[in-house]
């Protein structure tokens, strides 16, 4: 896919350029975010290039993840990254898609990232066809869950084990926005659990 624009009303999301090389390393000194996401540490100029000259650029290219700058639109600051990852079920019948994001420490608790966040879910329902997009952060990450329930996201639980970090095997939190969370249709009709149909009581797997 060709890498877009979205705008909001503080807001730039647009794919990284070389020149941004500097603000995204610096923004990356921050412990905490390759405490909480796969950013490397420590995380040096190399990888600040590698990043933006070559995985973002090939995520658009193949389908595989799509990814955002975003910066203030007075002045062009950079406030984080966010974009759609792990996008292999993006095509249907699954039609899903994860929604992944760092905010920079000096941009935290100014809704950026919520802000964000609901441009990106509203392409991805409205443009892209997603049906169900996904959150997955790491169990104790109380600052992505902030933001993920904020736009909306419902908590669906604790996953077990489900990160490998550091060569350990780490619980994560998960949560899900459907489009009929923001008011917006869907092709595939969704039949939400109402707990009658009782009949089978366990006895049927529904994946062999």
């Amino acid at each position: 896919m060709e890498p877009i624009t979205l705008t909001t009303g503080r807001l730039v999301l647009r794919p990284f350029v070389p020149t941004d090389a500097q603000a995204v390393h610096a923004a990356c000194q921050d412990p905490e975010i390759p405490r909480w996401t796969e950013v490397p540490s420590p995380y040096t100029p190399e990888d600040a290039r590698q990043y933006i000259e070559e995985i973002c650029p090939n995520g658009w290219r193949d389908d595989s993840s799509y990814g955002f700058g975003v910066f203030t639109r007075d002045d062009g600051r950079l406030v984080g990254s966010i974009g759609l990852v792990r996008l292999a079920l993006l095509r249907a019948p699954d039609r899903q898609a994860e929604l992944g994001f760092w905010t920079a420490k000096e941009a935290r608790g100014r809704g950026y990232t919520v802000e964000a966040g609901r441009a990106v879910a509203r392409w991805a329902f409205g443009d892209l066809g997603v049906e169900r997009l996904l959150w997955v952060a790491e169990a104790g990450n109380e600052g992505s869950r902030a933001v993920a329930r904020k736009l909306g996201f419902t908590m669906e639980g604790t996953l077990r084990a489900v990160i490998v970090r550091g060569g350990t095997r780490r619980d994560a939190w998960a949560g899900a926005l459907l489009p009929s969370d923001l008011g917006l249709p869907q092709e595939t009709p969704y039949l939400p659990f109402s707990g009658r149909d009782r009949s089978a009581r366990g006895a049927v797997s529904g994946h062999p």
